[in-house]
């Protein structure tokens, strides 16, 4: 989880090759109004949100038992709580940093339809996992092996 430019999907798929289990990237579980709404520098609602919640929590659902990774930006506790009632052993990796490395990320990405613009409005929304939340908190601004390693380290001490 984390903030667009936070490099989800780079560890996401990663984490899930390391793991040997399945992939899915949220962003391609966005309907295309999502799409043209944030490609037009407009920031997704609530209302926007529901129906891509629901499908990344069916897909979380699908593989709870052989294990899955998703990278999803999970930024409100809402949204988390919406993943986790589909898929409640879900676990979160907040991949956190600065706006300025963010935004340098996203400037740098072409053909993605988030805009460096909406940067500000992702950190603005982004509500830290909660101390009862299962998951980790990591610098994205690491290399992205030491990241997965970082992860699955505390996950081998996480109680079950």
């Amino acid at each position: 989880m984390g903030v667009s430019g936070s490099g989800k999907t780079t560890v996401g798929a990663a984490l899930a090759q390391r793991l040997r289990v399945p992939y899915a990237d949220a962003d391609d579980f966005h309907p295309q109004a999502n799409i043209d709404k944030m490609s037009a520098g407009v920031p997704l609602d609530d209302t926007d949100r529901v129906p891509w919640l629901r499908a990344i929590g069916d897909w979380l659902a699908e593989h709870a038992e052989a294990g899955g990774v998703v990278s999803c930006s999970a930024l409100r506790r809402s949204y988390r709580d919406e993943l986790r009632a589909a898929a409640p052993a879900t676990r979160f990796v907040h991949l956190d940093g600065s706006p300025e490395v963010v935004r340098r990320r996203v400037a740098g990405r072409a053909g993605h339809f988030m805009p460096e613009s909406l940067v500000a409005s992702q950190f603005a929304t982004l509500e830290p996992l909660g101390p009862d939340e299962r998951g980790i908190v990591l610098d994205l601004d690491q290399p992205v092996d030491r990241i997965v390693d970082d992860y699955l380290r505390a996950a081998k001490e996480e109680p079950a």
